[in-house]
């Protein structure tokens, strides 16, 4: 028998975004919504001196999944650079998608996989990174104007 797609630790993850909130003038800020279902999520990044995350902030308005997903994208986001979330989304996406077996290395995501079946959750799941990795970006990108 098959996981339910909304379980317990999900919605248990999906209650604790209400603790989170977005940074006060962030050096980026990336909004990216789902065009399956409408889910939101505002991501706002500082990065270091090496260019990884230094603090994230993010306000989420999604669906039970893509708050869980924020949940454990914020709880793991700090250190991390650029190509580690690109991978850590990559890795995500191809295993929602039945390309890989490997459940991703990013702590928790494998509770989401009941949703593996379901493409159209797969959108909210990657939602998250989706903003984190654009709004560090837009961070990168004004440390180098700053610098200039």
């Amino acid at each position: 028998m098959s996981e339910a797609l909304y379980n317990t630790q999900i919605l248990r993850l999906a209650a604790s975004t209400a603790d989170l909130a977005r940074l006060a003038a962030a050096q980026g800020s990336a909004i990216k919504v789902s065009p399956v279902c409408g889910s939101k999520v505002t991501a706002d990044i500082d990065l270091d001196d090496a260019g990884r995350v230094a603090r994230a902030g993010f306000e989420v308005r999604a669906c039970a999944l893509g708050q869980a997903s924020a949940a454990l994208v914020a709880a793991e986001i700090a250190g991390k650079s650029a190509a580690e979330l690109a991978a850590a989304r990559t890795e995500l996406a191809d295993w929602l998608g039945g390309r890989s077996e490997a459940v991703p290395e990013w702590p928790g995501m494998a509770v989401f996989a009941p949703a593996r079946p379901h493409r159209a959750r797969h959108p909210s799941i990657l939602l998250a990174l989706d903003a984190a990795i654009a709004a560090g970006e837009k961070a990168a990108d004004s440390v180098i104007m700053s610098a200039t």
